[in-house]
């Protein structure tokens, strides 16, 4: 549900988030954070993978989406997209733009994970990775800014896991590709901040979005100095402030919201 607060003002902005495709995932929490600001959103969803995940995939969940952001009382849309083909970022914002009109926000959340450490790595692993974690948002965002008529306003906002904190030796695809993330938003940032545009980069730590078992929560709990693992409002509540006016003078940065983790 979409609750207004946090002084937010996004009204008369187009947001795109990409990987909202299950109830509990941070991409919708993102959705609803930017929807309670007032923010006009569109979507993307991709079963395909969400079937290969542990937690499944919900179907019927984009099309309830749509009908609950628009209850909201914002303009909503929604496509099916695999990002990790060629031509997606193009397909993305053009359908954006036909729908919604030119947007002002793009939060890269899709992600491609699976486990795997040096034992199992090969070429289509690492390909997989590749083709979601950094080609697909890299191109997503520089046609985003390419596209941006210039001006104060433009938003741009990644997803990475604490790679350069920590070692993830059971998930080096994912790692290597999450890891350069960071690097890109750095020199994307300094790229782009002439045309109006902030770039920044979110390590929300230990999230409970649905995929964590009981033995899991079991161990990080006693980590967190607050006590409570991350939930997906968690990430939405920092992304709405950067995606606003209140954040106009960050950019170039990874934030590392980790509860104190």
């Amino acid at each position: 549900m979409v609750e207004r607060g946090d002084g937010v003002d996004l009204r008369g902005r187009v947001a795109v988030v990409t990987g909202a495709s299950r109830p509990r995932g941070i991409g919708a929490a993102v959705c609803r954070a930017l929807a309670a600001g007032g923010a006009d959103l569109f979507f993307t969803h991709w079963t395909p993978f969400d079937r290969t995940q542990p937690a499944g995939a919900d179907e019927a969940f984009p099309a309830a989406f749509e009908r609950e952001l628009r209850g909201a009382g914002v303009r909503c849309a929604s496509m099916a997209l695999d990002l990790g083909a060629t031509d997606a970022h193009l397909r993305l914002l053009d359908a954006v733009a036909g729908r919604l009109g030119p947007p002002a926000i793009l939060v890269n959340n899709a992600a491609h994970s699976a486990p795997g450490g040096y034992a199992a790595l090969d070429a289509a692993a690492l390909d997989a990775h590749y083709a979601v974690n950094m080609r697909g948002a890299f191109l997503l965002s520089a046609e985003f800014a390419r596209r941006w008529p210039g001006g104060a306003g433009g938003r741009i906002v990644f997803f990475t896991s604490g790679q350069s904190l920590h070692p993830m030796p059971d998930e080096l695809a994912y790692a290597a590709t999450k890891g350069a993330i960071e690097a890109f938003t750095r020199s994307l940032a300094a790229g782009v901040a002439g045309r109006g545009i902030t770039v920044n980069a979110i390590d929300p730590g230990a999230t409970d979005t649905g995929w964590m078992t009981e033995a899991i929560k079991e161990e990080l709990l006693p980590r967190s100095p607050l006590c409570r693992l991350g939930q997906p409002e968690d990430a939405a509540r920092l992304v709405a402030f950067l995606a606003s006016d209140a954040a106009a003078w960050i950019t170039g940065q990874i934030i590392h919201s980790r509860g104190g983790m």
